[in-house]
């Protein structure tokens, strides 16, 4: 990469060169033999060293949070019942049992869909950004509409984990367990939180003896993988996603010590939840360097996509030329990218 003098305004500053074998499309057999990039915002130093190694670079007395959303199989394939065959992608619920999903394959209001199991659904809306609205049930003659939990009871029997589009294969039985964290508790993702992949049950051990762990949950949306279509990185419209952070972990982040994020999604929801002094809801708050973060003080991630808001967050902690000049660094040194690639810790 050459030296930025680009604005961090501008979404084409946050491009960059990807060789397509530095693209992870499976895990490593022990996650925590992935590299990790451990960049120092005081001195800008750059360590390499692997995952395993992780507790002797965070920062002793930190309070560490985590994201416990659980992905669901929140892919499935049917057909209409008018014929031809549809792949659909659960996104979110809503509170009146409807779900907003996004459907490959043309339809329109009105139109039915079933699925095996007997699952039906129909699609109550249509939306410009490629959701639509749809509501479930089964095969039954009052049309009685599912609720989260009856459809995810469902969805475990039919469905398949939503792997990001760039992994460009198709889920394996394996990854019904590589793409869970180890205290994945609450359904509702459909994406997981990559930062916490690298944690065997020995490394996570090794974290809970040594440093004080908070939990909150937000449901990863498809969201996080869209991109950001405009030149102008303000005008991009930030998608929202629903989050919780329980008593204990509110506390805990009133108590104002020092804050390591596992993910980026984590970073998101404690700096919406400073901001807005809201614990539960919908959050979507844009992290990016003209909007930093305001009490996480470290981080740990991965590697993401060019011009994506999950750099710009990066980019929100380190700045943007530090950002590409990191990336490079991880390039150069041949660093696995993206959901199953290696990690970065920002201290």
């Amino acid at each position: 990469m050459k030296p930025n003098l680009q604005d961090p305004l501008k979404t084409s500053s946050y491009d960059y060169f990807l060789p397509k074998e530095l693209i992870a499309s499976h895990p490593l057999k022990n996650p925590s033999d992935a590299k990790l990039l451990v960049y120092n915002r005081l001195t800008k130093e750059i360590i390499h060293t692997n995952f395993h190694q992780i507790i002797d670079f965070i920062p002793d007395g930190v309070d560490i949070f985590l994201n416990d959303t659980k992905v669901i199989k929140a892919r499935i394939f049917g057909e209409k019942v008018s014929g031809g065959k549809i792949e659909l992608l659960l996104n979110k619920p809503h509170i009146d049992d409807s779900f907003m999903v996004f459907i490959k394959g043309r339809v329109k209001k009105g139109t039915v869909l079933n699925f095996d199991k007997k699952l039906y659904c129909e699609v109550l809306d249509i939306f410009e950004d490629g959701s639509r609205i749809v509501y479930f049930w089964r095969d039954n003659e009052d049309k009685k509409r599912l609720n989260f939990i009856e459809l995810i009871d469902i969805l475990n029997q039919i469905g398949h984990i939503p792997l990001p589009h760039y992994l460009n294969r198709d889920d394996e039985e394996a990854d019904e367990l590589d793409y869970q964290t180890l205290f994945a508790k609450n359904y509702g993702a459909v994406a997981a939180p990559t930062a916490s992949l690298h944690f065997t049950s020995e490394t996570f051990k090794s974290l809970e003896e040594k440093f004080k762990l908070y939990y909150l949950t937000l449901h990863v949306g498809a969201g996080t993988f869209k991109p950001v279509d405009v030149e102008n990185i303000l005008e991009h419209p930030m998608h929202s996603e629903y989050f919780h952070i329980p008593n204990d972990s509110k506390k805990a982040l009133l108590e104002k010590n020092k804050i390591l994020a596992v993910g980026t999604t984590v970073t998101r929801t404690l700096e919406f939840a400073n901001k807005t002094k809201s614990y539960s809801g919908e959050a979507n708050i844009f992290l990016n360097p003209i909007n930093p973060p305001q009490i996480v003080d470290y981080l740990l991630t991965n590697f993401h996509l060019p011009k994506s808001t999950l750099i710009m967050l990066v980019a929100s902690f380190i700045g943007l030329e530090e950002t590409l000049r990191v990336y490079d660094e991880a390039i150069k040194n041949n660093y696995r990218f993206f959901s199953y690639g290696d990690g970065m810790l920002i201290i």
